[in-house]
């Protein structure tokens, strides 16, 4: 549990999945609650953990202001508010559980579904939900685990459960999809919980890495080779064409880009780039036939194939991930403040996006005649020899600001 009282969870909803949070029953003196995270007849559910966190962060008017959890819930970071696996619940695959064998592993996951499902229709008062329970008792049957689908009477069981959820289970999923709703969050916010979320997952990797390598050191050498062969086997490096994750001021945004001839074209039309808060949007997004410049390159219907049949994972490699937030004020503090890492990315960003727009506009403004081209090629491109740029540093910070905003203008956010 994320707070000890009040736990993030996932459900598998028609439109996606959404992370969201339960309170379990609770006492307040004489009374029992329970609740989920929402207002009113509103379930609130969100794309991202990072729209989680930041809600959470920002919002005091919800149903769960006043647990007793709450300000633990406020002040924990993005990377404990992610669901636990035992926390998520695919409420779209419930008919295809129930349609396989009653498996020990299968029975566990369909009741706890169901009872997460159960607790949903009394929270939220969907009587669709309690009816689908009050008029199919054998689905008590389920806490008992595998053992209580043994033999023929047991088959015969299952099979009645199988049935009932065939019968009237996408009732109850109107129901639940009826009442979830996705406020409005602080961009701002959600971009401090994306980085939490990067930074978390860099800390991960380099841990692993070091334990990896110290076992390798003690019990083999290490092929150094390995890790090259198996970024080049990757599906996304056999295509060509690369998931990009941006970190702006107003959200994230994912897309795709490659080159051809060294040009580089991303997921959109006439210059513009399409882009998508969360990558399972792009997803599915690409399962469906669009008009737009990457359709046109030949390895492109593999990225679609795999979308269809759900085979495609969106993730972007380091080097493909932007985060631009903090940059214009590292530049106006000084040269030693500055991430080169993320300066050298975010002018790799810049520029490929104007060139795909045929737009010369970053190539003149970080030419080196400029302040801010010499400042950014200094700090790229560092030559003793060469003469250190003078504070104060604003115009070329106020400079760079111009560059970010005219390539947020590009980015068009999907329907």
């Amino acid at each position: 549990m994320a707070s000890g009282d009040i736990v993030p969870i996932e459900l598998g909803l028609t439109d996606g999945d959404l992370v969201t949070l339960w309170a379990p029953r609770w006492r307040d003196g004489d009374d029992e609650w329970m609740a989920f995270l929402g207002h009113e007849d509103d379930l609130y559910g969100f794309e991202s953990v990072a729209e989680l966190a930041a809600f959470v962060r920002t919002d005091t008017d919800n149903d769960l202001v006043d647990h007793p959890a709450w300000k633990v819930v406020v002040a924990l970071s993005a990377v404990e508010l992610e669901p636990a696996e035992h926390h998520t619940f695919d409420l779209v695959g419930i008919p295809e559980l129930a349609a396989g064998d009653p498996e020990p592993e299968t029975v566990a996951e369909l009741d706890d579904t169901l009872d997460m499902v159960r607790n949903l229709g009394e929270v939220c008062e969907l009587e669709a939900v309690t009816k689908f329970f009050s008029s199919h008792p054998v689905l008590g049957a389920l806490p008992g685990g595998a053992s209580a689908f043994v033999g023929r009477d047991g088959e015969e069981l299952w099979d009645q459960i199988g049935a009932a959820i065939a019968k009237d289970w996408d009732g109850v999923l109107d129901a639940i999809d009826s009442v979830v709703e996705t406020p409005e969050v602080d961009a701002a916010a959600v971009a401090v919980a994306e980085a939490e979320l990067l930074a978390a997952e860099e800390n991960i990797v380099e841990a692993d890495d070091v334990a990896d390598s110290e076992e390798e050191s003690e019990f083999e050498p290490v092929d150094l080779d390995d890790d090259e062969e198996d970024e080049d086997d990757s599906f996304w490096h056999e295509v060509g064409i690369d998931p990009v994750k941006i970190i702006t001021g107003t959200g994230t945004h994912w897309t795709l880009r490659c080159y051809l001839d060294d040009e580089p074209i991303f997921l959109g039309t006439d210059g513009a780039i399409l882009t998508f808060p969360t990558e399972r949007a792009l997803a599915r997004y690409l399962a469906d036939d669009h008009d737009h410049d990457l359709a046109r390159v030949s390895t492109f219907g593999e990225v679609q194939t795999a979308a269809i049949d759900g085979s495609l994972e969106v993730e972007a490699t380091d080097e493909n991930i932007y985060v631009l937030p903090g940059l214009a004020d590292d530049l106006a503090e000084g040269p030693d403040a500055v991430d080169i890492d993320q300066l050298d990315l975010a002018v790799e960003l810049f520029t490929d996006a104007a060139d795909y727009a045929d737009d010369d506009a970053v190539e003149t403004a970080l030419a080196k005649s400029t302040p801010l081209g010499w400042y950014v090629s200094y700090l790229l491109d560092p030559d003793p020899t060469r003469l250190a740029p003078s504070p104060p540093y604003q115009a070329e910070a106020q400079a760079w600001r111009e560059l970010e905003r005219d390539f947020e203008s590009r980015l068009t956010t999907a329907d």
